[in-house]
C-alpha cells in the first residue's frame, strides 16, 4: 500500500556499487515495490537516490537493508563524508588501474608479437609461454576481477542483469578457454609451440573498463562543481555576542536570535536583520547584482554576501538548512538528483539490454562456430565476447543524468534554480509567457513621479498630503509619503485619521479636514475638481496613478505615482519575441495604466483587470488553447496561476524565493533571466538528444561490427570506456555556457 502523500517524509541515500544504468534501476524497482514508498528515484550519475515515504509503515532501515540485499550500499546522505568517498574511490581505482596495468603490458606485447606485421618488435621468450600468462592473467581475472563476478553474481540472485554480468561473462570465457589450451599443451609433453591463448583478451579489458571508470568517476566529479561552488560561498565562522562577550564559533552553531557582528570586508555568516550599522553589501553571488545594496537598521541581509563597509549587529534569523543559500543547494541538489521524463527512455531501453544482448552474443557464437567457421571454437568465441563487450549500456545510463546535472548546475551559477529535471525540461517547450506585471515588469516599488498644486503653496500643501498619508499602509501611501519626505519636508501628526477602501483616506492636520483619493472620494464629498480630471487622464495614460487632493472641501491639486519599469524589461521581452515566444502581460491595474505600460516594454497582448484568483483561469485558457504556458510572478499573490501553469516561475530576491509555489527560481529578479532559463533549457535537451544519440547509434552499429567480426574484444573494450567518458564530456560542455 502506497503512503498518503500529505505524511510522506523524505530521505536522500549515498549509492555504493553501481556500475550502469541496471543496477540504478534495479534499486529504484526495489524501493518503490516496498510498502510505505510513495516514490523512489535513483541517479546513476550522481549515486544518489531519494526515497518519499510514510514514515508509519517503513523506516530508513528497511530501505537501507533492501538495497542491501539487492547487493549494493545505501548511506544516509548526510552520514556520508561525499567528498572523502568519491576521492577514496578514485584513489581506488587509480590503485587498480597500475596494477592491472602493470599485470597486463606483459600480454599485450606478446599478443603484438604474434602478428606478422609486427614481427620486427623483440618479445621476450617467457612472455610467450602459458605458464607465465597464466600467472599475470589470474590476479587481473580474480583481484581486480573481483568487483565484475560480485556484481554478476548479486544482479542474477536479484533475477536481472547488469554491465558486470557481461564483462564477467566476456572475460571468463576468454580466461577458462585460455586456462583449457595451457591445460591441454602442458599435458601433451612433445608440444613445443605455445598455442594461440587469450589471456591478454581478459586482462586488457578489464584494464581498460577501470581506465573508463577512472576516468567517468573524475568527468562525473566535475557535474558538482556548481555545488562546491555554492558551499564555497558559506562563511566558515561567525561573532556572536553571548553573555556580554564577543566570542567567535563555527557558523553551525549560531543560534536563532543571536546578535551577530560583522566586520568590513567579512562575509555575512547567516540571514538576519540588521539592528545596528549602515554599510553597502553586495549581493551577487546570490542575486547576481552587481550594484551593491544598501543596508541600515531594520533591513534584512543574506548569509554569504559580502559586507562592503562599516560595521553590523544583526539578529540572526535565519540559520543552518534554513538560510537562503542552504534552500538554494538544496534546489540545485534536489534538480540534479531528479529525473527529466526523457530519461525513461533509456531506463526502460537499458532494463531490457543485457539480456537482449546475452542473446546475440549466444546467436553470433553459434552462428560462427557452426556456418562461418566450422569447429573453430576460439574464432566463434573472440567474436561473441566482442559483443558482450561493446554493448555495456553505460554511456546509455549516463546519457540524461549527466546533462541534467551539468546544466542545471550551470544554471544555478547564473542564478536560476529549478526545482527539478522535470522543469529543465519542460522549459523549451514554452510557446507563451504571462507576466504579472508588479515586481515582474516593473520593480514593485512605486514611486512619486508628479506633483501639480493649485491655490496654495506647495510644501505646504505637500506637507498636508504626506501627513494624511503617513498613516495608511497601502504601497502607493508609502510611495508619496517617500517622495514628499525626500523633498525635505517635515510632516506632521494626524488625528481622526480613516482609510476608505476602494476611495482614499481621511485625516485632520493641524486643525484641517484633508482628503485624498480617487474621483470617486471627491464626488462623493461634493467636491468640484474642475478641468484636473483631463490631467489625470493624461497621467494614466503614462501608466501612472493619480490622486486627487482636498484641504477643507476645497480641491487643492494631484500627485501621481508610477510603477517604474525595470531597466532590463524591454530588452527581455524582445528576446522573448525574437525566439519565437508569445509574450503577455496580467495584472489587476485598469487597462490605461497596464497598456501604458505594456507599449514602454513591448508587449502586444495585455490582460488587464484580473484579480489574482483569476489568473489562473487566464492560464487555462491559454492551455486550453493547446499552448504550453510559463507564468512568471512573486510567487505568492501569483502561487494559484504558477501551480496552474505548464511551467511556473518566480522572481526571487534571495530572501524568500518562492520555491514552493514555483518550478523555477530567478534569483536575479530581471526578465532577461526568462531569456536564460529557456536558452539552458533549449541546450541541455540539445545536449541530452547528442548524448543518446551517440549511446544508442553507438550500441546499433557496435554490435553488428562486433558480430561480423571486425572487432578485436580488446578494441571493443576500449571503444566501450570511450563511449561512457564521451558522454560525460559532452554534457561538460554546458558548464562552459555562456548565458
Amino acid at each position: 500500500m502506497k503512503a498518503n502523500v500529505s505524511e510522506t517524509d523524505q530521505v536522500d541515500f549515498q549509492l555504493v556499487g553501481m556500475t550502469c544504468a541496471a543496477c540504478a534501476n534495479r534499486i529504484e524497482k526495489g524501493l518503490n515495490k516496498l510498502a510505505g514508498v510513495s516514490r523512489a528515484t535513483v541517479n546513476f550519475a550522481a549515486e544518489t537516490a531519494h526515497v518519499e515515504f510514510n514514515a508509519n509503515d517503513i523506516s530508513v532501515t528497511d530501505m537501507i537493508k533492501k538495497v542491501d540485499h539487492l547487493g549494493y550500499q545505501a548511506i544516509r546522505k548526510e552520514e556520508a563524508a561525499d567528498g572523502d568517498y568519491k576521492q577514496r574511490e578514485i584513489r581506488h581505482k587509480k590503485i587498480q588501474l597500475l596494477v592491472s596495468a602493470a599485470l597486463s603490458l606483459p600480454l599485450l606485447w606478446a599478443m603484438v608479437g604474434h602478428f606478422t606485421f609486427t614481427s620486427w618488435i623483440f618479445v621476450p621468450e617467457i612472455f610467450m609461454n602459458p605458464w607465465f600468462q597464466l600467472v599475470l592473467a589470474t590476479p587481473v581475472q580474480f583481484i581486480i576481477g573481483s568487483q565484475f563476478y560480485v556484481g554478476a553474481y548479486k544482479a542474477l540472485r536479484n533475477k536481472s542483469a547488469n554491465m558486470d554480468v557481461l564483462v564477467a561473462l566476456g572475460t571468463s570465457a576468454a580466461y577458462f578457454y585460455s586456462l583449457y589450451l595451457t591445460l591441454k599443451w602442458a599435458a601433451s609433453p612433445n608440444t613445443h609451440h605455445s598455442p594461440d591463448m587469450y589471456y591478454e583478451t581478459s586482462a586488457i579489458l578489464i584494464t581498460l573498463i577501470i581506465l573508463g571508470k577512472l576516468f567517468e568517476a573524475l568527468a562525473k566529479g566535475r557535474t558538482s562543481e556548481a555545488i562546491k561552488k555554492l558551499m564555497s560561498l558559506q562563511a566558515k565562522t561567525a561573532t556572536v555576542v553571548r553573555d556580554g562577550q564577543e566570542i567567535a564559533v563555527p557558523v553551525e552553531n549560531v543560534l536563532i536570535g543571536d546578535l551577530v557582528l560583522v566586520k568590513p570586508g567579512e562575509k555575512i555568516p547567516v540571514d538576519g536583520e540588521v539592528l545596528e550599522g549602515q554599510t553597502a553589501v553586495d549581493e551577487a553571488m546570490l542575486t547576481g547584482e552587481s550594484m551593491p545594496v544598501e543596508k541600515r537598521a531594520g533591513d534584512t541581509v543574506i548569509g554569504a554576501t559580502v559586507n562592503k563597509h562599516g560595521a553590523l549587529k544583526v539578529k540572526a534569523t535565519r540559520v543552518g538548512k534554513e538560510t537562503a543559500l542552504a534552500q538554494i543547494i538544496r534546489v540545485v541538489e534536489d534538480a540534479q538528483g531528479s529525473k527529466a521524463p526523457i530519461q525513461r527512455i533509456a531506463d526502460s531501453i537499458s532494463g531490457i539490454f543485457v539480456p537482449i544482448v546475452v542473446g546475440i552474443a549466444a546467436i553470433t557464437f553459434v552462428i560462427w562456430f557452426v556456418f562461418v567457421s566450422p569447429g573453430e571454437f576460439a574464432s566463434a568465441l573472440e567474436k561473441a565476447i566482442a559483443v558482450l563487450v561493446i554493448a555495456c549500456p553505460c554511456a546509455l545510463g549516463l546519457a540524461t543524468p549527466t546533462s541534467i546535472m551539468a546544466g542545471s548546475g550551470r544554471s544555478a551559477e547564473f542564478g536560476i534554480l529549478f526545482k527539478g529535471g522535470e522543469h529543465l525540461e519542460s522549459m523549451h517547450r514554452v510557446e507563451t509567457v504571462i507576466l504579472d506585471k508588479t515586481g515582474t515588469v516593473t520593480k514593485g516599488k512605486p514611486e512619486l513621479t508628479d506633483v501639480r498644486i493649485e491655490g496654495m503653496e506647495e510644501a505646504a500643501a505637500l506637507m498636508l498630503i504626506g501627513s494624511a498619508e503617513k498613516q495608511s499602509e497601502h504601497p502607493l501611501a508609502e510611495a508619496i509619503v517617500a517622495g514628499i519626505a525626500a523633498r525635505g519636508i517635515t510632516l506632521a501628526s494626524a488625528a481622526h485619521f480613516e482609510a476608505i477602501p476602494g476611495y482614499g483616506v481621511r485625516a485632520i492636520v493641524e486643525g484641517k479636514e484633508v482628503l485624498v483619493g480617487t474621483r470617486k472620494l471627491m464626488l462623493r464629498e461634493n467636491i468640484d475638481f474642475g478641468q484636473a480630471d483631463k490631467t489625470m487622464e493624461r497621467y494614466e495614460s503614462e501608466g501612472k496613478t493619480a490622486m486627487l487632493a482636498a484641504v477643507d472641501s476645497a480641491f487643492i491639486g494631484i500627485v501621481a505615482v508610477a510603477d517604474t519599469i525595470k531597466e532590463t524589461s524591454k530588452d527581455a521581452v524582445a528576446a522573448l519575441q525574437k525566439m519565437g515566444i508569445e509574450v503577455i502581460m496580467i495584472t489587476g491595474d485598469n487597462k490605461r495604466t497596464a497598456s501604458a505600460i505594456a507599449d514602454k516594454v513591448g508587449i502586444k497582448h495585455v490582460l488587464a483587470e484580473v484579480l489574482p484568483e483569476g489568473k489562473a483561469d487566464e492560464v487555462k485558457r491559454l492551455q486550453a488553447q493547446g499552448k504550453k504556458v510559463a507564468m512568471v510572478g512573486d510567487g505568492i499573490n501569483d502561487a494559484p496561476a504558477l501551480a496552474t501553469a505548464d511551467v511556473g516561475i518566480a522572481i526571487g530576491t534571495g530572501t524568500d524565493i518562492a520555491m514552493e509555489a514555483a518550478d523555477v527560481t530567478l534569483m536575479r529578479g530581471d526578465l532577461t533571466s526568462i531569456v536564460s532559463a529557456i536558452m539552458m533549457s533549449r541546450k541541455t535537451m540539445a545536449n541530452i538528444k547528442q548524448n543518446l544519440f551517440w549511446a544508442l547509434g553507438y550500441n546499433t552499429l557496435g554490435i553488428p561490427i562486433a558480430a561480423v567480426g571486425l572487432l578485436a574484444p580488446w578494441v571493443a573494450g576500449a571503444a566501450m570506456a570511450l563511449s561512457s567518458v564521451s558522454v560525460v564530456l559532452n554534457a561538460l560542455r554546458l558548464q562552459r555556457v555562456r548565458l
